[in-house]
């Protein structure tokens, strides 16, 4: 099929060239003019204004946007208003919050376009090799783009999770419980890095990758940047993010639900601008890892 990618950032870019290869055809747009001529080297339909994008798009078109949350999203989706027809069909791939996913779908039902928000997961390999997705939106439209989301796709990995907004609803306990996990990471290896002993923290991570019961693909991603820093010596602690987190606070208080570990994940988030630890280290190395966060190297002297 041929469809449109909006937004050409790691995650987009990804995802872009995954679909080449399962042998879909991409129309690229992005603000910079740079990312959709690396688009075009790749294979990609290039496209340098949204009329342009659109043009390129047979009806009904099927747009997949991968954007920055937030007033970005409306940007884009207020750009292509005049373009859409009844029958097309929007997708956010983004990290939204799913109350404005819910908003958006109202509004653009209304001129007969649907809506569908994409939790994906999985980082920047997930969206070179096969991601994993939470879907929400009208069901209808969903099952329309079974191939695309098999495409997208780890195998078994994408769900339909009910109406607008149940896919970012997902996505965002995804990352509470993400912050948690790579909270937990972190406080376990900085006691690790103070103990009375000359541990070897990543022989410790590769061991219990194998059969522990905290193995996971985190402890692997912190396994394979100790073996370039044993001694956590070359980044900071600063660990960034913390958006989607503090929306699953807020739904959790919401909910009257309690959250104690996230909670204390996002506090020790905020610390970390300030005061720095071993904890954070490991936690930025991770991020950058499965994400390509942005980490702040220690200068050398």
């Amino acid at each position: 099929m041929r469809m449109g990618i909006i937004g050409l950032g790691r995650m987009g870019f990804n995802i872009m060239l995954h679909l080449l290869e399962q042998g879909h055809e991409v129309v690229a747009y992005n603000r910079s003019k740079e990312s959709v001529d690396k688009a075009g080297k790749a294979g990609a339909m290039t496209a340098y204004s949204l009329d342009e994008f659109c043009a390129n798009l047979p009806a009904p078109r099927v747009i997949l946007l991968m954007v920055p949350a937030g007033h970005p999203v409306d940007e884009v989706l207020k750009g292509l208003k005049t373009h859409l027809k009844k029958g097309d069909i929007v997708i956010d791939g983004g990290n939204s919050n799913y109350q404005d996913s819910v908003r958006r779908a109202k509004k653009m039902a209304k001129g007969g376009v649907q809506y569908l928000d994409c939790g994906t997961s999985g980082g920047l390999s997930g969206a070179r090799h096969g991601a994993c997705l939470t879907i929400g939106g009208n069901e209808k439209a969903y099952r329309k783009l079974l191939p695309l989301w098999r495409s997208i796709a780890c195998e078994g990995g994408f769900l339909y999770c009910g109406p607008s907004g149940a896919g970012h609803y997902v996505k965002t306990v995804h990352n509470g419980i993400e912050y948690g996990l790579l909270q937990a990471y972190g406080e376990g290896f900085e006691l690790l890095h103070k103990a009375p002993y000359k541990l070897k923290l990543d022989k410790i991570a590769g061991v219990w990758t194998h059969g522990s019961v905290i193995r996971s693909w985190l402890l692997e991603l912190a396994q394979e940047k100790l073996k370039t820093d044993p001694r956590l010596q070359n980044v900071v602690g600063k660990i960034g993010g913390g958006e989607t987190g503090r929306w699953a606070i807020e739904e959790a208080k919401r909910r009257k639900t309690d959250m104690p570990v996230l909670s204390a994940s996002l506090k020790a988030r905020r610390l970390s601008e300030k005061h720095e630890s071993v904890s954070g280290r490991v936690i930025a190395y991770i991020r950058n890892g499965f994400g390509g966060h942005e980490m702040v190297l220690k200068k050398k002297k």
